[in-house]
């Protein structure tokens, strides 16, 4: 992988020897690569709280009760306060940033407000928190196998149970985790 390759809108999948705690075993949903850095949204990890939790604190009534009860995902360990929607269509709130034609992310409370009241995307990731690399890192990590890097796959990113992705993801590209080792060598 050259330092050109543009990762996003790809899956990082962790291999079985990242022993980082904040990536272990997990699936990251690139959302912006460039030269100054990486962000991405973890998209494998839940966290204890639910929709519910989020719309209480900001005085949202959900219409429904089932939206109360969507999970919401530890989306990485940089600001864990701070809200990402992960959302389908074309569609576009208050702070949304296009990442292609099927993926944008918003972090708006107008979102929330619509999920909330059944009004809101149909496909969707809610999370707190972002895993960011600095220019060269995500490269240097890469480049120490710490990471797999394969496109992205709507099916997975909204539909495959979070327990599921980091298997699912690493499926596409033909590989089974199960068959890795937690241990990488070189020769």
């Amino acid at each position: 992988m050259t330092a050109t390759t543009n990762l996003t809108n790809h899956f990082l999948i962790a291999m079985p020897s990242l022993a980082d705690p904040n990536f272990s075993r997990t699936v990251t949903y690139i959302c912006e690569h460039s030269d100054a850095g990486a962000m991405g949204i973890v998209i494998s990890r839940m966290s204890d709280l639910q929709l519910a939790d989020i719309l209480a604190q900001m005085g949202i009534e959900p219409a429904r009760p089932e939206t109360a009860e969507i999970p919401v995902y530890n989306g990485g360990p940089v600001q864990g306060e701070r809200g990402f929607v992960l959302h389908s269509g074309a569609r576009r709130w208050d702070s949304t940033l296009p990442i292609t034609d099927e993926v944008s992310i918003t972090t708006s409370r107008d979102i929330l407000e619509a999920v909330a009241r059944g009004d809101g995307p149909e496909d969707f990731l809610i999370a707190l928190g972002y895993a960011g690399w600095q220019a060269g890192q995500l490269e240097t990590e890469l480049a120490d196998n710490a990471w797999l890097a394969g496109p992205a796959d709507l099916g997975i990113l909204y539909h495959t149970p979070s327990s599921d992705r980091w298997q699912a993801a690493a499926s596409l590209l033909g590989i089974d985790m199960n068959l890795l080792g937690d241990h990488v060598g070189h020769a």
